[in-house]
Order: structure tokens, then sequence, then C-alpha cells
């Protein structure tokens, strides 16, 4: 027993020194040198570390149907909601950059404009700046199709200045149902406001029926979750069961 506290004694001054000396202000650079631990070996004793390094994000409003997670995180995998919030003094509308129905749509797509009184509820995300060139390209930025703008959102109390875009040389045209879907689906999935989400089902459409690859990706990807949800909930019933 004598021999184990003796151990123990020797092993507890001996990483209490190399604590000390490694954190020393004398000693800082042994972080960075080649030699000294990686951050990985360090990471128990410094829990934030990595999110402290990884933090290089920006905030992002949405409205139309990047409200949609599905929808922003196909090519935008670092997408996490912040919160939900709303834009003063503007309001949503539909249309085409000069006229040109969207390819991916077929009618018009989603942007704001400016009108004392109104308000748009949209989701804020917080993303990562490596997401931020797809973001840009989703939107059409180096076609001149959108502009990034930086605007104030309020959410409880609060105001965020947050990322968006808004549409140059909009011609208005009404949206394809299948568009309008796939934003009515964000409100509801993110809890944007009840009579917010009966302005949106009430907007008129194209009533457009061909097909939209689009909404078959995210149909899929929808499927694949809920399958994954069932799974789970069966694995769940499985093993209260078997308690």
């Amino acid at each position: 027993m004598r021999m184990v506290c003796e151990c123990w004694k020797v092993f507890c001054h001996s990483a209490a020194r190399s604590l000390s000396l490694s954190f020393s202000p004398l000693n800082t650079r042994l972080l960075s040198s080649p030699l000294s631990p990686s951050s990985s070996s360090l990471s128990f004793l410094f829990p934030f570390r990595n999110n402290m390094e990884n933090n290089h994000t920006f905030l992002y409003f949405a409205y139309g149907s990047n409200l949609l997670k599905e929808r922003l995180q196909l090519k935008n995998p670092s997408a996490t909601v912040h919160c939900v919030a709303r834009l003063k003094e503007y309001k949503l509308v539909f249309g085409n950059y000069k006229g040109l129905a969207s390819d991916r749509w077929h009618g018009g797509v989603a942007t704001i404009e400016k009108s004392p009184g109104d308000e748009v509820w949209g989701v804020v995300w917080r993303m990562n700046m490596t997401d931020l060139e797809s973001l840009d390209s989703q939107e059409n930025v180096t076609l001149g199709a959108y502009s990034p703008v930086e605007l104030p959102v309020k959410t409880k109390g609060q105001e965020l200045s947050c990322r968006t875009y808004i549409m140059n040389s909009c011609v208005y045209a009404p949206p394809s149902p299948q568009y309008l879907r796939v934003i009515v689906m964000g409100a509801e999935q993110n809890g944007l406001p009840k009579d917010y989400q009966e302005k949106l089902r009430a907007i008129k459409t194209n009533m457009y029926e061909g097909p939209l690859p689009m909404m078959n990706e995210l149909d899929r990807i929808r499927r694949a979750k809920e399958r994954d949800l069932q799974g789970c909930d069966d694995g769940r019933v499985q093993v209260h069961f078997l308690l």
C-alpha cells in the first residue's frame, strides 16, 4: 500500500510540474512547438478550445426557400438555426431577375423590397465562413441576379445585423406551387408566427404542375430523415420492451 501511495505522489508531482511548465508565462511558446502536445491531446484540458478556433461564422437571414433546413443544407452543411426574427419596413415579393423565369423553380422566386409599415419574418442561420461562397453562388451573386446586403433584424428585443440578399432588376411574377410549398414548410419547421404562415399560404401561384428536380431531391432527403426517425422510435420501443 505504501508503495502504491508513493508512486501516486510521484505521478501527481510530475503532472503538476508539467502543467506549470507548459503554461508558465515564460514557456507559452511550448504550446506551438512541434514537440508540444497536439490540440487534440489538450482538448481534455480546454473543452472550449476547438469551438474558439472554429468561431469563424456569420449570420444569414433567410426569408424564402432557405427557410427550410433541408434546402439550405444541400450546399451549406454548416447552417444551424440561430433564431427566428423579423425584418421591419420590408415586404416579401416574388419575381425574376430581368424577367428571366427560374429554371430551378419554374416561376417567380422570393425577394424583399422596402415597404413602410410592413415586415418580413424569417430564420437567422449561423454559418461557417467556408459556406459563404456557396451561399453567394446559390443566390447567383456573380451573375448579378441578387446582391448581398447587411440588414438589422429584430428578435426578442435584440437587434442582429445579418447578411441577406435582394434581387436586382426584379420583374414581378408569381411563384410555382412547389416553390411556395418549400417556403411554407420552412415557416412551419421553424415556428414562424401563425398569422404570417397563413399569409404565405394565401399567396397565389402560377399553377405550374411539371417536374422539378429540386423538389425530388428535397422529398428524398425528407423521406430518408423520416425513416431514420422511425428507426430510432422502433429501437426505443424494443429496448423498452426488453427492459
